[in-house]
């Protein structure tokens, strides 16, 4: 994997093998960071990175100049890994070792972006809870955005707050906002 734009743009990021991963490819970043540059400033919003996994995309977001970033992860390797690399790279990423449904109830942070990268293997019934959570306890900042990337076999445009989905080759996105503008 790596980093497509910013600072650190081109610097590849080589994960261990042994880490329970499936990082974003860069054609689906790349397309997601457009839509994301055409509505927010980069240096002026906060963001949080369920499932961070590798840290694929914390790291994209720290190399285009996001400063507040939070990264929840429940795998111990992972973190450590996002942490060495955070490190390496001198970015400031706040990484929380949690299982996401557990941090989304108890957290205060409100932020203008939820990026979510859940094993694909989670059932629609799983990724409404994290939506309405989200939500529900105002974690989403008024004209923040919240993205849930999925498989094909899911679909969650019947879900509150959908507003659009997204597809890049096996990379699906649905994007969900408090006010139903289209992405």
């Amino acid at each position: 994997m790596r980093i497509i734009s910013g600072s650190h743009k081109g610097r590849k990021i080589v994960a261990p093998k042994n880490l329970p991963i499936r990082p974003t490819t860069d054609m689906s970043k790349e397309s997601i960071f457009n839509i994301f540059l055409n509505e927010y400033d980069f240096n002026h919003i906060s963001v949080v990175d369920l499932y961070s996994g590798s840290g694929n995309i914390s790291f994209e977001f720290a190399s285009r100049g996001v400063t507040q970033i939070t990264s929840v992860e429940n795998n111990i390797n992972c973190i450590k890994f996002i942490k060495k690399v955070s490190e390496e790279l001198d970015l400031n990423l706040n990484v929380i070792k949690s299982d996401v449904v557990s941090f989304l109830k108890k957290t205060e942070i409100r932020c203008d972006i939820i990026f979510a990268d859940p094993p694909y293997d989670f059932d629609e019934e799983y990724l409404k809870n994290i939506i309405e959570l989200s939500f529900s306890n105002n974690l989403i900042k008024d004209d923040g955005t919240l993205v849930i990337e999925h498989s094909k076999h899911i679909s969650l445009n019947e879900a509150e707050y959908f507003v659009s989905k997204r597809n890049y080759g096996s990379c699906f996105f649905s994007f969900f906002k408090k006010k139903r503008v289209l992405v």
